[in-house]
């Protein structure tokens, strides 16, 4: 019939509109691919010209006038000002991935080529931790209080091993992104995850029923500060990149940093106290280890874990507030 004819030549040309504009899209894909490979191979460039000279006017700066030193000065001061921008351009291009991601995933491209992806990608970040540090609070209150079963320990356990191996990969891409999290905060999710590993295997008896409550109620109580953390700190985030003080990619971390500052600083007690807790747990795992009847391994690795916790996260700590009033009195006397 007419109606049915007429309706067959309207899919056929709707399916021809499809495939033109999916061959639009490919072809787009395609000068974006070449554009992203001229894009990095000029900065490769670039970097290898701003070696020359930076060479250069060193070479210059020997037995150079005061007029021409006041040039190379400003010359350095804009070589030296380049690569940030260079790295800016960098995150939205294809690069290779660092050796945990290729141990991991390999070779694929996990860069994400605009700033709306990288801001979701962060944002969906900061929902799984916060929702996952929520789930392990409310077990280990469940272990603490309700039951005693080893089964159910062994869950919370395998919780925290999936959710910090699963920050180490998702900060790993976020970090490719552009993230500025780094030093400590990034060893930390490793050793953090290792002892979530060892806990779990670390079969039932005296030694483990001995340490077992200590444990969950660190646990409780570490939980409980990082959602603390999450709340104030996406908070202060969230104001000081309004402002344009902070980089939008900078993420809430298990400790103190020096953003953190602008603001209440009540958390910092609450922050001491979790270290010492590892400070004590430790010493308390060190002394059952030194009981002729321990024969576990995991209870002097679990010592070693959690004193590097204690010393990374303090004196990290301690350094960054350090910092802060050293920056603050060097104002006051600007002032």
């Amino acid at each position: 019939t007419v109606a049915h004819m007429c309706q067959s030549k309207f899919t056929i040309l709707i399916t021809l509109l499809i495939q033109e504009t999916h061959r639009l899209y490919l072809q787009k894909l395609e000068e974006i691919s070449q554009l992203q490979d001229k894009c990095s191979s000029s900065i490769s460039i670039q970097h290898e010209r701003l070696k020359e000279v930076h060479q250069m006017v060193k070479r210059c700066n020997t037995g150079a006038s005061d007029e021409d030193a006041k040039i190379l000065a400003q010359i350095t001061g804009k070589i030296k000002a380049t690569p940030s921008a260079f790295v800016e351009m960098e995150t939205f291009l294809p690069k290779k991935n660092g050796l945990y991601l290729r141990l991991i995933l390999g070779n694929v491209n996990v860069t994400l080529l605009s700033k709306q992806a990288k801001l979701a990608y962060k944002d969906e970040y900061e929902k799984f931790k916060l929702y996952l540090t929520v789930l392990l609070l409310l077990l280990s209150v469940v272990c603490y209080f309700f039951v005693t079963y080893r089964v159910l320990d062994a869950i919370l356990n395998f919780l925290l091993l999936w959710f910090y191996c699963t920050l180490t990969v998702r900060e790993s891409i976020l970090i490719s992104n552009g993230s500025r999290i780094k030093g400590w905060w990034v060893f930390h999710r490793y050793i953090s995850a290792f002892l979530s590993g060892v806990m779990l295997t670390w079969p039932d008896g005296s030694q483990y029923r001995t340490f077992r409550n200590q444990f969950l109620a660190y646990s409780f109580y570490q939980s409980f500060v990082q959602c603390l953390q999450c709340y104030y700190q996406s908070g202060c985030l969230y104001r000081l990149r309004s402002l344009g003080e902070r980089h939008n990619l900078d993420l809430t971390v298990e400790g103190f940093q020096s953003w953190m500052w602008k603001g209440l600083t009540f958390l910092l007690p609450f922050i001491f106290f979790g270290h010492f807790w590892q400070f004590f747990n430790s010493l308390s795992l060190f002394k059952m280890a030194r009981d002729p009847d321990c024969k576990e391994w995991q209870v002097l690795m679990c010592a070693l874990c959690f004193l590097v916790l204690f010393m990374g996260n303090f004196f990290t700590t301690v350094a960054v507030v350090h910092q802060k009033f050293k920056n603050g009195n060097q104002r006051l006397k600007r002032l």
